[in-house]
C-alpha cells in the first residue's frame, strides 16, 4: 500500500494566487487564471497570463517561471508540473474580471437565447463594459450596434486575439 499525500487543492490555490498575481505584476503581467489539477496521477499547476501592452513571450513565460519556481515549492507539498502559458488565441472568457481585462477587444459571443433585434445566438462583438447589474455592454461587428446582454444569457464569449479591433 502506498502512502500518498492528501491535498488540499482549494488551500494550495488560495496561497500561491497572491504570490503570483504579485510575481505578474512585477513583469507587467495581468494573471487570468490559476489551476492545480490532477491528471494521469500527475499534479499541474497551470497559469494563464495576460499583457495588456505586448504579446505574451515565451520570455515572459519563463521569467514568471524562474521567479515563482522558488516560492511554489515551499506552498505546494507534492511533486507538480509547472505550465505558464498566454491566453491562447481563441480563449473562452471564464469570469466577469476577464469581461474588464478584455475591454475593447474583438469577442465571439453565443448566447442561450437569441439576441432580440436580429435573432442571432452567435456573433462578433467588442466588449465596450461590463457591470453586474447591467451585463455584458458589447458592440456589434457586422452592424456597429450598441446593447447589453444579461450574465444569465451567455453561453460562451470566445476571446479572438487574431481579429483585434484597434
Amino acid at each position: 500500500m502506498t502512502s500518498e499525500k492528501i491535498v488540499n487543492k482549494q488551500d494550495i490555490l488560495e496561497k500561491i494566487t497572491p504570490v503570483i498575481e504579485k510575481l505578474a505584476q512585477e513583469q507587467n503581467l495581468i494573471l487570468l487564471e490559476t489551476d492545480f489539477v490532477k491528471e494521469a496521477g500527475n499534479w499541474h499547476l497551470r497559469i494563464f497570463i495576460y499583457s495588456q501592452d505586448h504579446p505574451v513571450s515565451h520570455e515572459d513565460c519563463e521569467n514568471l517561471t524562474k521567479n515563482l519556481s522558488e516560492y511554489a515549492d515551499s506552498l505546494i507539498p507534492v511533486n507538480y508540473y509547472l505550465e505558464v502559458s498566454s491566453p491562447g488565441i481563441n480563449r473562452k472568457l471564464k469570469s466577469s474580471r476577464e469581461y474588464n481585462i478584455f475591454r475593447d477587444k474583438q469577442v465571439e459571443i453565443k448566447l442561450k437565447q437569441p439576441e432580440e433585434s436580429s435573432g442571432e445566438k452567435i456573433f462578433t462583438a467588442k466588449i465596450l463594459e461590463y457591470s453586474p447589474d447591467a451585463g455584458l455592454k458589447v458592440e456589434k461587428t457586422d452592424n456597429n450596434k450598441i446593447f447589453y446582454i444579461k450574465e444569465e444569457n451567455i453561453s460562451f464569449v470566445k476571446l479572438q486575439l487574431n481579429k483585434e479591433i484597434k
